[in-house]
């Protein structure tokens, strides 16, 4: 049996593994995972730094290409497999997602990511800072999606995939999603479309 060219190095419990891991079944496509333990420094090994020198999580190899950043795998397998479905082709599409993968490399990562991995694992970092990045984000988030299904527009775009996962699960941060109406309605929006696959529970 042929394996799939397609393999993931990922940690289950990392929001920025399972955006990649969405990404990919809402694209139907089949692909190996290559479980990094985190916890052990697996991501630290001289093996996993040839995939990726930052020492970082997810990494997509395609074949004889590898990718590193859950951001850029997005894009990635967006203009590859995609069909231009996923990231607009015109400039003005493009920019408006890029604004929202820049927040989630920003606000996104800093605050809501960073509150749930305080709480789940202890890592000292300060809270408050993290938790009120949180709230403006999803206060923004909210109003924008008052105006519009999706983030970047009508349809769903990576951008989507790139803010669902830690926004989804900010309460286990102790963030909670109940101020925001409009971001609870998208975030049913997206567990919706065709092919969404849930992120697991940290007590699960």
């Amino acid at each position: 049996m042929t394996r799939p060219a397609l393999k993931l190095y990922d940690f289950a419990l990392s929001g920025h593994s399972h955006r990649v891991r969405l990404m990919l079944s809402l694209l139907g496509l089949e692909y190996e995972t290559i479980p990094v333990n985190l916890r052990e420094g697996e991501h630290k090994r001289p093996d996993f730094l040839k995939l990726n020198r930052f020492g970082q999580i997810p990494v997509l190899a395609d074949g004889d290409e590898t990718i590193p950043d859950s951001n850029a795998i997005l894009v990635y397998l967006a203009r590859r497999y995609g069909h231009g479905d996923w990231l607009p082709a015109d400039p003005l599409g493009e920019a408006r997602v890029q604004r929202w993968l820049s927040a989630a490399a920003g606000p996104l990562a800093f605050g809501a990511a960073q509150a749930r991995v305080h709480k789940w694992r202890g890592v000292p970092l300060d809270y408050e800072l993290a938790a009120s990045r949180a709230k403006a984000l999803l206060q923004v988030m909210d109003e924008e999606l008052a105006e519009r299904p999706f983030l970047a527009g009508d349809a769903a775009t990576i951008a989507d995939v790139a803010l669902y996962t830690y926004t989804a699960r900010a309460p286990e941060g102790e963030i909670p999603l109940e101020p925001y109406p409009h971001v609870r309605a998208w975030l049913t929006r997206v567990e919706t479309l065709t092919g969404f696959l849930p992120m697991p529970a940290i007590n699960a």
